[in-house]
């Protein structure tokens, strides 16, 4: 482009221009150079276009697709999003009085293992008591046994004695003889 508007002067100082002609080529506002270049320019951009242009097209028609199919690909995503953010929204807005319901729950879960301990606790006090005294009763039965037991021995073991010490040869005598005619009246 400049190259066009150097060749003028270049041209005019090696050749000889008539100066009609350089007036006429150089007019102010209407400088023939300036036409030139522009001409220069179209066929250069109609080659350029003609050489470069189908692959750029393409190329660019790609990029085109690509970028329609990543935009629809991104709206999925974000609907999606949208979607998963609703669902969210919703599950915390249910949160609070999903709390309150296990609280709730718990308490009243919490209450009845209470009144369940309070009842097997209170069964197995009473069923503590009535074996105590079940022991105690055959503690008492056993002891008074025992006590009965000992008396009988006691008061075996006294007669014994008072027998050894107040009993005669003679009463010894006179006992046996009862003894034997007893024995003899029963056989008869």
């Amino acid at each position: 482009m400049v190259i066009l508007f150097s060749i003028p002067k270049a041209l005019g100082l090696l050749l000889w221009i008539p100066e009609w002609l350089d007036r006429w080529a150089n007019y102010p506002g209407l400088e023939l150079w300036k036409f030139a270049n522009l001409l220069i320019f179209i066929v250069v951009a109609f080659y350029l276009h003609h050489r470069f242009g189908k692959p750029i097209r393409n190329a660019l028609r790609t990029r085109s697709e690509s970028i329609k199919q990543e935009l629809a690909k991104a709206r999925e995503d974000r609907d999606l999003a949208l979607a998963k953010l609703a669902e969210l929204d919703a599950r915390f807005a249910d949160l609070d009085a999903e709390v309150d319901r296990i609280k709730e729950k718990a308490r009243v879960e919490a209450e009845a293992e209470r009144q369940r301990i309070n009842l097997a606790t209170d069964e197995e006090i009473t069923k503590i008591r009535e074996q105590a005294k079940r022991e105690l009763e055959s503690a008492g039965k056993a002891a008074r046994h025992e006590l009965r037991k000992f008396a009988a021995m006691e008061s075996v073991r006294l007669a014994e004695e008072i027998l050894k010490r107040e009993m005669t040869a003679a009463d010894d005598a006179r006992l046996t003889t009862l003894n034997m005619q007893e024995l003899g009246r029963t056989r008869a």
